[in-house]
């Protein structure tokens, strides 16, 4: 999200194309490949983190590296669109000729109006990850929720995949739920919708 509100405040910039760039190399890049690139620059050429397992603090960096990356270029184009839009709107306008100095116009009348469908996508995403998971705990040699659902599968063992299926539905429930609880507090015009 701050990468799509600098990218915003300053289109047709550098940080713009930069992060216009890694949004598309985001979204073209499969998971699993990232991570492999990840594994052979940081872990085998670098030395600098473990290439595999579960058993320190450092294990964890590159998985969630690859599972935010997955979900970085969708929310910060969503978000650089909506800055785009609100900073060009009327009450923007008013909020600078009133003397409302720069942080507040932004962070307050703008970002808060162009958070809302971020928030909403940023819920979907969560849920995403729950299922891109699986992959990244393939490629980490990680044993999660998305491995034992891998594992599961394989061995047709029906209730454990149900079980999974089950819990990573209510999680999903409760994000999208958690994201409709925070735009209507963002907008209080959603709370009497």
């Amino acid at each position: 999200m701050p990468l799509g509100v600098v990218a915003a405040i300053r289109p047709n910039s550098l940080i713009d194309r930069v992060a216009l760039f890694l949004s598309v190399a985001g979204q073209a890049m499969p998971s699993f490949w990232f991570g492999l690139i990840l594994i052979v620059v940081f872990a085998i050429q670098l030395g600098l983190l473990p290439p595999s397992g579960a058993a320190t603090w450092r294990h964890f960096i590159m998985p969630t590296i690859v599972l935010g990356y997955y979900a970085m270029p969708a929310i910060m184009r969503l978000t650089r669109a909506g800055m785009l839009d609100v900073l060009g709107s009327d009450y923007i306008r008013t909020a600078r000729a009133k003397g409302a100095g720069e942080t507040r116009v932004l962070f307050k009348h703008a970002l808060r109006n162009a958070i809302i469908p971020v928030v909403s996508l940023a819920a979907v995403q969560m849920g995403f990850m729950l299922g891109g998971s699986i992959v990244v705990e393939s490629v980490f040699a990680l044993h999660g929720a998305g491995y034992l659902a891998w594992e599961s599968i394989a061995r047709n063992d029906l209730p454990t995949v149900q079980a999974l299926i089950l819990v990573f539905s209510m999680f999903y429930i409760v994000f999208t739920f958690l994201a409709d609880v925070l735009n209507a507090w963002l907008d209080p015009r959603m709370r009497s919708a």
